[in-house]
């Protein structure tokens, strides 16, 4: 369910935000786009809304600006102390995309960045089933994660980040589960999600998933 990569989370806590910033040269091209990355997020969001891997609470601050009402979940205890500083007054539960504390009440968007691929594509399918049934009949889905166009493309990248000498970012990218476009869409249409996708960088997409009735 992702707690494999905890350690990791723990350690990325205090750096986190300089590398969203662009200020660690091997993680730049991931982060590029950053800011427009989260107001594309707020702005396809809607009504309450359930944010997974609430990290550092760069997303989360937004969608408060932004009016939203916001149940925030995060794995990391490192992770959940700098984001409970940043915005005061907010509930961060512990928790992970498929073992968290449930609402009583429907909720309308769910969303996530550089989150989901923490999950294997079957747990990516237990995830969309359990949210499928959270949502309210027209939620919302709003992910901004990293995702490849084809095997091949994921392959390239880390072969990429190899000749650069990017250890770190050739690391994660074999680790991690990046899954295909093709893969999601096809696991969002299953439970009756219409899904599209929008590019941010060169690893980056928006996948936006609506819930048909």
């Amino acid at each position: 369910m992702g707690l494999e990569f905890i350690d990791i989370f723990e350690g990325w806590a205090e750096d986190y935000d300089k590398s969203v910033q662009g200020l660690n040269p091997e993680y730049k091209r991931v982060f590029e786009n950053y800011e427009e990355i989260l107001n594309e997020v707020v702005r396809l969001s809607k009504g309450t809304v359930m944010e997974f891997g609430v990290g550092t609470g760069n997303l989360t601050q937004r969608l408060l600006h932004a009016g939203h009402s916001v149940i925030g979940i995060e794995p990391s205890k490192a992770m959940r102390d700098i984001a409970n500083k940043k915005i005061p007054g907010v509930s961060i539960s512990k928790g992970d995309f498929l073992d968290f504390p449930k609402p009583d009440y429907p909720v309308q968007t769910i969303v996530s960045t550089y989150a989901f691929h923490h999950l294997k594509d079957s747990e990516k399918e237990q995830a969309i089933r359990l949210y499928s049934k959270l949502l309210d009949p027209h939620g919302r889905i709003v992910f901004g994660d990293t995702m490849f166009i084809t095997k091949e493309a994921k392959t390239a990248m880390i072969q990429q980040a190899h000749k650069l000498g990017y250890k770190n970012l050739a690391d994660d990218l074999k680790r991690e589960y990046y899954t295909t476009k093709d893969i999601l869409e096809e696991l969002f249409k299953k439970y009756h999600f219409k899904v599209s996708f929008k590019q941010m960088n060169d690893f980056v997409w928006i996948l936006f998933a609506e819930k048909q009735a």
